[in-house]
Order: C-alpha cells, then structure tokens, then sequence
C-alpha cells in the first residue's frame, strides 16, 4: 500500500469519529440524555472516540517517522 493511500484511510477514520462526537455532543447540549445513566454512557462515548482518535492520530504519525 502507498503512503496517499494509508494518509487518506487515517484521515477517513478521524473525519468519522469527528462525525460521531459532534453528534453526540449536539445531544448533550440539546438535553437529549433521558437521564443521568444515558448522560454517563454518551460522555464516556465521546471519551472513548476521543482517545481512539489520538491512538489513529499518534500511529499515523509513529509510521511517518519510521519511513524516513
């Protein structure tokens, strides 16, 4: 695989995760939550799309040093 290809699938990967947490975080602004538990759980979503997206970002990243 090249590099254009393995660059544009990383960014794919944030773009939709990026997706996904503004949505999630519009529903909590909006007071979509039915309650506390449901609050929880779309918190600890957006906490966890956010750590994945800082592993995708620092592999990227990992793999780009390594080829030079």
């Amino acid at each position: 695989m090249n590099d254009q290809f393995i660059d544009k699938a990383f960014e794919h990967l944030r773009s939709q995760i990026d997706s996904k947490v503004q949505q999630l975080q519009e529903a909590l602004a909006d007071d979509n939550a039915k309650d506390f538990a449901e609050y929880k759980k779309m918190c600890g979503e957006v906490k966890g799309l956010l750590t994945a997206r800082l592993y995708i970002t620092d592999l990227q990243r990992r793999l780009e040093t390594q080829d030079e």
